[in-house]
């Protein structure tokens, strides 16, 4: 009878990973696999236990203890209830899940997931918060350079992720304005789009989200200099945010954030209102 060993490092071909990607490890991956290993030995079980008690692999189990890969959701609860974690592990998910962001994106998921309210102008694409899974991924395989299929799937689980923020108690007061131009650019094919839209329109009817269009050939506006975010901290503080080919700005200057404030309230005032804009949404879903 074969004996089952804990997988280590030079077993699971740990080598063979590009370099970029190795050497990207978050921190906070790692540390989670040092505590996941430390609760597995406690309990006496060895990787291979953990994972059919779980329902994942030995070769899972192993790539998260060490750090090589993210823990999901679902593999976090499992082991809380396997090993009786008391909630050490759930504790540290929500940083494991932000480490799976673009790096350039990271400072500025801390302030979003804890915000009190957050407004956003789009005109170009339809923003992350708000993206079905199959609207992401398409955005993901179209990346320049092209991104792995692991990176791809890190960085949607990620985006889908963040959206926890839209149902989070409390409640955060959220505001989108997304240019029409963005509703109809045709990301991926007709199925694509059209749940899309329909996601708009069931996100849109929740009490904290206002959706609201900028219809097309509204002429010059504020927002035609690019997009943008506004939010407040929980401890109040207001704060910007602009991105452009994968560089991201927090903006902490009063001065600047209060423009950024003016801009999104002349807007609001120029854009479709929520009613009107989703039956605007509703018209593109009659045309597909």
């Amino acid at each position: 009878m074969r004996t089952v060993r804990d997988v280590r490092d030079g077993a699971t071909g740990r080598g063979t990973k590009p370099k970029d990607e190795e050497a990207d490890v978050p921190g906070v991956w790692s540390a989670y696999g040092v505590l996941l290993q430390y609760l597995r030995k406690r309990a006496g079980l060895n990787q291979q236990q953990l994972g059919e008690a779980i329902g994942y692999s030995l070769e899972q189990v192993a790539s998260v203890e060490q750090g090589r890969r993210p823990a999901k959701a679902a593999f976090t609860a499992a082991a809380e209830r396997a090993l009786e974690a008391g909630g050490v592990l759930e504790a540290l998910q929500g940083e494991v899940d932000r480490a799976k962001l673009p790096r350039f994106f990271r400072n500025f998921a801390l302030f979003e997931a804890e915000a009190v309210s957050r407004f956003s102008y789009d005109p170009l694409l339809v923003p992350g918060l708000l993206q079905t899974e199959a609207y992401a991924r398409v955005l993901f395989a179209g990346h320049c350079p092209p991104l792995s299929a692991e990176i791809t799937d890190q960085h949607t689980e990620a985006r889908l992720s963040r959206q926890k923020l839209l149902t989070r108690v409390p409640l955060a007061e959220l505001s989108f304005i997304i240019a029409e131009e963005a509703l109809r650019n045709p990301v991926g094919d007709t199925e694509v789009m059209r749940g899309q839209w329909q996601h708009l329109l069931e996100v849109n009817a929740l009490r904290n989200v206002e959706v609201q269009v900028m219809p097309a050939a509204s002429g010059f506006h504020s927002g035609l200099n690019g997009s943008f975010v506004v939010l407040e901290t929980k401890e109040h503080r207001h704060l910007g945010y602009i991105e452009s080919q994968e560089v991201g700005c927090v903006v902490p200057d009063p001065a600047e954030v209060s423009a950024f404030g003016l801009r999104y309230g002349k807007l609001r005032s120029q854009a479709l209102n929520g009613v009107e804009s989703a039956r605007l949404i509703e018209r593109l879903v009659g045309e597909t």
